[in-house]
């Protein structure tokens, strides 16, 4: 085998994506509480990006007048030297001279005079730290630490206890033991006999919530039947014999081998549905994340909707004055690009932020205009809505569209929805009207829970009971969309009584 080695040229297309793109695109992605982070962080990381200090008794078109006031003494030496951009092969050294000419030119009472942070930025940032720890949940208590608070009420044996403690550690996130007696006496490395093993798993399985320390579903279910049940007897019988057919709703085979009235297994299954086979899952709940929205949908008296951005959350950012008159005073090459490149970055954050900010917002613009339906008349009139639809619409790729309604929560007259809930395939009826694949499972819904109880209707007649009203669907999509709704088959729907 021969090894040469010599010299080719090739020729290919590749993509690389600019630092600044990246980050745009980062920008873009983030809602709006993740955006907050992201800009606390920058200001921490970055000097000579900072805040801009309001005065809260300026109303809020005061303030915009004071800053096309400020931008418009500064257009007539901006308009001979055209836009500002971030160039890397010439080091930007024209748009940094222009950065310090707009400075000086700016008002002093828009920008610190100094490093040291502005004590409204210190009281903001200290603001959003306390309220993010205010509304932060307390740590649980876990179902372990529970057990083992309330086994230490027992007056039980040294022995005894130990392997309490030892079998609490064992259960898993449902409150059960996944193994014997027998065999967790082994695993347990100390000399214990079977007696006191028992006694100890007695004791868990008195604690609360009841039904822990059970090593099985029925054995769970048994130990959470109180003696002022109506039907505890039955139920003792239905759960350690038959759980599986009243779980397949197979009364009739139930009444076959009990000898229960219908009526009686009916009720006692009634009573079995409110008892838990994972009592240890309560603990394990995790609480519910609150959503902050980046948008709102508002109705003027016209009746047409406008679209605002919820911005609140961020703060307006601005490249601090005192740093841009360090870059030209400052006699150290060193921190000259020092500071030459947090600007840089600080300037780029600013613009992806403009532009994020208006992307949402034409986005979310040509969704409601689409779904003026929906906003008007409710969910069940909600249209097939494409992504490339709105990219085409809005003139952006449709990935840019993803990344813009990623995440992102809408207020609406209707409530607070995802953007993404916008967005879905649909199919046409009979009279070629678009429907959407939501407004089809709201019709079968409405179609099962208008059924006949005792003869409820099999996947093959919510076809046709669909077919009637213009739907024509496969029987096979009508059953995925029933399990994905947690709807049950026709013989779990049935009401023998």
């Amino acid at each position: 085998m021969r090894i040469n080695l010599q010299q080719s040229m090739k020729m290919s297309q590749q993509m690389k994506l600019a630092p600044r793109m990246i980050q745009s695109m980062e920008i873009l992605q983030l809602p709006v509480m993740a955006l907050q982070e992201r800009v606390d962080q920058e200001l921490a990381e970055n000097v000579t990006l900072e805040m801009e200090d309001r005065d809260k008794t300026v109303s809020e078109s005061e303030e915009k007048a004071e800053r096309e006031k400020a931008r418009d003494e500064n257009e007539r030496s901006e308009s001979e030297k055209g836009p500002m951009e971030v160039d890397n092969d010439d080091g930007n050294a024209d748009d940094f001279e222009r950065l310090v000419d707009m400075a000086e030119s700016w008002p002093d009472d828009n920008y610190t005079s100094g490093s040291k942070p502005s004590s409204n930025r210190v009281s903001e940032a200290g603001d959003r730290a306390f309220d993010a720890m205010a509304n932060a949940p307390a740590r649980s208590q876990s179902l372990h630490d529970s057990l083992v608070e309330q086994f230490g009420y027992f007056d039980a044996t040294p022995e005894v206890s130990s392997f309490g403690l030892y079998l609490i550690q064992n259960l898993d996130e449902d409150g059960r033991l996944q193994s014997g007696l027998p065999d967790l006496m082994s695993a347990y490395g100390r000399a214990i006999t079977y007696e006191d093993a028992e006694r100890a798993l007695h004791l868990i399985q008195k604690l609360d919530p009841p039904g822990v320390g059970a090593r099985n579903v029925q054995e769970c279910l048994l130990l959470q039947l109180s003696n002022d049940l109506e039907y505890r007897d039955e139920l003792e019988v239905l759960i350690s014999r038959h759980l599986e057919d009243l779980a397949a709703n197979r009364l009739p085979a139930i009444q076959r081998k009990t000898g229960y009235d219908l009526e009686t297994i009916t009720a006692a299954a009634e009573e079995l549905s409110h008892l838990n086979p994972h009592p240890g899952r309560e603990f394990h709940s995790s609480p519910a994340q609150a959503v902050t929205p980046d948008l709102a949908v508002d109705r003027d008296e016209e009746g047409k909707y406008t679209v605002r951005l919820l911005d609140e959350y961020t703060p307006n950012l601005r490249i601090s004055k005192y740093y841009i008159k360090q870059l030209r005073n400052s006699p150290d090459a060193a921190t000259k690009e020092y500071i030459k490149k947090k600007i840089e970055g600080a300037q780029w954050l600013i613009e992806s932020i403009e532009q994020r900010n208006q992307t949402v917002k034409k986005v979310t613009e040509a969704i409601v205009e689409h779904q003026k339906d929906f906003l008007e008349k409710g969910p069940e009139h909600i249209h097939p809505l494409k992504m490339e639809e709105i990219a085409d619409k809005v003139g952006v790729h449709v990935t840019t569209v993803s990344r813009a309604v990623s995440d992102k929560w809408v207020q609406t007259p209707r409530g607070l929805f995802p953007l993404r809930q916008f967005f879905g395939g649909g199919t046409t009826t009979e009279d070629g009207e678009d429907v959407s694949w939501n407004q089809i499972r709201l019709k079968l819904k409405a179609i099962i829970e208008g059924e006949d109880k005792k003869k409820p209707l099999s996947d093959d007649a919510l076809v046709e009971a669909l077919k009637e009203d213009g739907y024509q669907l496969a029987r096979r999509t009508v059953t995925k969309y029933r399990k994905k709704m947690g709807i049950p088959s026709s013989r779990q729907r049935r009401e023998y009584v």
